[in-house]
């Protein structure tokens, strides 16, 4: 029973391995993917144990198969152009923002044109009158861009997002948009929509937008101060709906049923009332996963508690990690790119440390003679809550800082509020409000939500001002971040004192990954608007007009930094390695290294013969006897990183870190090269 979660994780290694290839293999081997079990399968019924050691590899290559072949069912990436153009589509969704409305088009068409195989998520202008709803057509000039290309090579994969998740493209509109009313609107997208209004309609922000995400799923219209007052709390887990969410849903539907129905007594005795009320429950938490928009913690959270409620049935005991590695499976089998993200990976983390912990601390909860009192019960109620929260926060640290480099240092303090606030008074008043706006009724409970979640973002703001609650740390490299999950899955899926294995390779993951990691000294921009530097302990940056702000931030989070300073006018800065003129930057982290000069404007010549590496915004002209980074380079390889070494630089692309995949666009060829050539008679 031990040995079956090994092959979803072996499972689950197959898909990494798949995305960290850096060519795409050919899409006939996902036929071959797919007969890699039959040996392990001859073998079952001779011999279990030599059966699992061959399902090992043969469920890495049935993960790897899986999303070969996903992805080359995914149609490419778009083309778009530069300019304006009209956009035409089925509007598939409306998420309502701060300064107004987003839409994502299924099948949209750019002035005219042949439908795309692709959506188009375009921002409407703040105050357009247009009202869209699912289902509805809408025409609107806009300008429409590509996804954005990751911010540095190794960081986060934009484009690899929207190539699985079916998305070509954003943009925001230049015009106001013309909605005609569809034939028919897609029911649940529909009462999403009306559901938000309603909910709008009796809560203004801050808390409306927060009883939307509780109950429909959807953050767009939450405003940034009170989303980074949650995130540096530790309490932006609330907001994502997920396992606590959908948990306490289902029971209270369950405890409501079978309450009800065990007060009727000619019911009690001819209807299996329990199994009723797990079946009723569990089809409520199958309506809320599909309301919400079928999120990765929700799919997961719903796996398990099917799995939950055969075994309620069964009378088998329901949290084990067979049922953690059977979520797993399902949740990669049906999107094997979710792998990959901050959602899964810190969703999954969690709740196998949770599950690991309860096996582990229950003997001593069953041996305590105070539970069977009321002081006894509300004090494991209490210990439970804080200590659900410092297991949950100790599995998803790593990943945490993985993707977003902080640390929530009070998040125990927070949660032991937020949690049971969230779980005695919002949610249960938001179940009751959900079932009373068929009726109108829905007002009475909705501020009832108000109060609880304006108490809550109380202690989220109390929470996140005090000193350091939210830690700016280096992120943790991506190996660091792949043993630290090894010793995690060790440390939960062994027993006895082996688990200690786990527990050392963790922290041989995360010491070493911090240690061994360094972070490049300088970064270029994949449209060169941006270029910084991190020269003792200050990162320097100069930044041209329409530079992306969101690649700035990720910039600061990859250097653990607050702000960035621009590069000076003139004179010396950072101890002298930093020496800057009118015409250019020389950067030389070590008096006998070598030097980087980052040309501005009409810079002099010499550059090219004195420096190891030249860096220009604009295209450097003529030959150059260094190695130069300039438009045309990020216009051909993307971002650039650099590492001034005691010798030399070493310069990563992100190119040449993503590889040829199918979401990685081809290198462009210059205009001349596209146009097609003459015709002659």
């Amino acid at each position: 029973g031990r040995l079956a979660p090994w092959l979803a994780v072996a499972f689950a290694a197959g898909i990494g391995g798949y995305f960290a290839l850096e060519t795409e293999p050919d899409p006939r081997w996902a036929w071959a993917a797919l007969a890699a079990p039959i040996p392990a399968l001859a073998l079952l019924r001779r011999h279990a144990v030599l059966a699992w050691l061959a399902g090992l590899p043969a469920a890495a290559a049935l993960g790897a198969g899986l999303a070969l072949a996903t992805a080359a069912t995914r149609p490419s990436p778009l083309d778009l152009p530069r300019g304006a153009v009209v956009v035409e589509g089925m509007v598939r969704q409306v998420d309502i923002l701060p300064e107004g409305r987003r839409v994502t088009l299924a099948a949209p068409r750019l002035d005219g044109g042949d439908p795309l195989p692709r959506t188009l998520r375009i921002r409407l202008r703040s105050g357009d009158p247009a009202s869209p709803a699912p289902g509805d057509r809408i025409t609107v000039r806009a300008l429409v861009r590509p996804p954005a290309a990751p911010a540095w090579p190794g960081g986060w994969d934009f484009q690899r997002a929207a190539f699985f998740s079916g998305l070509g493209g954003s943009g925001f509109a230049i015009g106001p948009a013309r909605v005609e009313p569809g034939d028919e609107a897609p029911p649940l997208a529909g009462l999403r929509t009306a559901m938000e209004s309603r909910v709008l309609a009796v809560l203004p922000a801050p808390a409306g937008p927060i009883a939307v995400a509780l109950l429909v799923g959807g953050q767009s219209a939450i405003p940034e101060p009170d989303l980074v007052a949650m995130r540096d709390s530790g309490l932006a887990h609330i907001l994502s709906v997920s396992g606590m969410h959908i948990a306490i849903v289902m029971g209270l539907v369950f405890a409501t049923l079978r309450c009800g129905m065990a007060a009727i007594p000619p019911l009690a005795l001819r209807v299996p009332v329990k199994a009723v009320a797990a079946l009723a429950a569990l089809a409520a938490g199958g309506f809320y996963m599909v309301l919400t928009g079928m999120q990765v913690p929700m799919l997961r959270s719903f796996a398990m508690a099917a799995l939950a409620t055969l075994a309620l049935l069964a009378g088998r005991r329901a949290l084990t990690v067979r049922a953690w590695a059977l979520a797993l499976a399902v949740v990669l089998a049906v999107d094997p790119a979710a792998l990959l993200g901050p959602s899964l990976q810190m969703s999954f983390a969690a709740v196998l440390a949770l599950i690991a912990g309860w096996e582990a601390l229950r003997p001593w909860v069953r041996a305590w003679p105070g539970r069977q009192r009321l002081w006894g019960k509300v004090a494991l109620f209490l210990g439970g809550t804080v200590l659900t929260s410092l297991i949950a926060g100790a599995a998803t640290t790593p990943f945490g800082l993985h993707h977003f480099g902080r640390v929530q240092l009070y998040g125990v303090v927070a949660n032991a509020v937020a949690v049971p606030l969230t779980s005695v008074l919002i949610m249960p008043a938001g179940l009751v409000a959900t079932l009373a706006m068929p009726i109108g009724l829905e007002a009475w409970p909705l501020r009832a939500i108000g109060a609880g979640i304006d108490a809550m973002l109380v202690v989220a703001r109390v929470v996140a001002s005090w000193p350091g609650a939210a830690l700016a740390l280096p992120p943790l490299p991506l190996p660091g971040l792949v043993v630290t999950a090894a010793g995690l899955v060790l440390a939960c899926l062994l027993r006895g004192r082996a688990r200690w294995l786990g527990g050392v390779v963790m922290a041989a993951g995360m010491a070493g990954g911090m240690a061994l990691h360094r972070p490049p000294d300088l970064l270029v921009s994949a449209d060169a608007r941006l270029v910084a530097a991190r020269v003792e302990a200050t990162v320097w940056l100069q930044r041209a007009t329409g530079a992306s702000g969101l690649t700035r931030e990720s910039w600061l989070r990859l250097w653990a930094a607050e702000a960035a300073e621009p590069f000076p006018r003139e004179g010396r800065a950072a101890d002298g390695r930093l020496r800057c003129t009118p015409g250019a930057c020389v950067i030389t982290p070590r008096e006998d290294g070598p030097r980087v000069a980052l040309l501005r404007g009409d810079a002099p010549r010499e550059a090219c013969a004195t420096a190891a590496l030249v860096v220009s915004a604009e295209p450097v002209r003529g030959r150059c006897a260094a190695r130069v980074i300039d438009r045309f380079t990020v216009w051909r390889d993307g971002a650039q990183a650099v590492w001034i070494g005691p010798v030399g630089v070493e310069v990563l692309s992100d190119r040449a870190w993503r590889g040829t995949r199918p979401w990685v666009p081809p290198v462009p060829l210059p205009r001349v090269a596209r146009e097609p050539p003459a015709q002659t008679e």
